[in-house]
């Protein structure tokens, strides 16, 4: 460990959880890298990952957003692709797109948002984009007819949050520049999100714990009792 982190460590008590407020304004406080470091928010849930009626998945445009330029691919034709391009979407294309992330490795975008005709064409070089995260899915609302949605909840700071195979929810909440407040407004709107998606067959306690952290700082609990 770097000698920030070691000194980020000694400025709370990592054994205590704190108000989120007061949490996220310590994650603030220890964020010390040059760069503008991504704040993140873990929550462990007490769900079985392993059953399909116990997932817990789902799309969230941010008040403020993730602080994240994110480059748009839209796969689609006709007047579908002319909405695409007036919506702002980085890159717009159908056989010709397909093509290129095939035979020239290229990935330069980070969301493709396709509309339901397309998702043959899309489905031929699954295999390439599931490992990445990059496969569009209907549940996270990037296989739609209404690309000019799609294209600005994206720009607007849309995340997905989703169970991993550990229980955990991991998503970024936004920036340290963003400030207590805004991180605070995000963080209150996606666990809000979460608890309204916990599964009908969760049993027991849902909400097993919580905390923020940034990209180089140590992670603060969150006393969160709602659930």
């Amino acid at each position: 460990m770097g000698k920030k982190y070691v000194d980020s460590l000694k400025s709370y008590d990592k054994t205590k959880a704190y108000d989120a407020g007061e949490a996220l304004s310590l994650v603030i406080a220890n964020a010390k890298a040059k760069f503008d470091e991504t704040v993140e928010l873990h929550v462990r849930l007490g769900t079985d990952p392993r059953q399909a009626d116990q997932q817990v998945r789902g799309v969230l445009v941010l008040p403020h957003g993730t602080g994240k330029t994110k480059k748009v691919l839209v796969i689609a034709k006709g007047e579908r692709a002319d909405a695409a391009q007036a919506a702002g979407a980085d890159f717009v294309g159908a056989e010709e797109m397909i093509q290129k992330i095939q035979t020239e490795n290229w990935f330069g975008f980070d969301v493709m948002i396709t509309t339901p005709d397309m998702m043959g064409m899309v489905g031929r070089i699954g295999r390439i984009l599931g490992p990445k995260g990059l496969m569009p899915n209907p549940k996270s609302g990037t296989v739609t007819m209404d690309v000019t949605k799609a294209v600005a909840d994206v720009k607007a700071g849309k995340v997905e949050y989703r169970l991993d195979k550990t229980a955990i929810i991991h998503c970024p909440i936004g920036k340290k520049s963003f400030g207590t407040e805004k991180l605070l407004e995000n963080f209150n709107a996606l666990m809000d999100a979460i608890v309204k998606a916990k599964p009908a067959a969760a049993k027991g306690q849902y909400i097993k714990s919580v905390s923020v952290t940034s990209t180089m700082g140590p992670g603060v609990k969150v006393n969160y009792t709602r659930m």
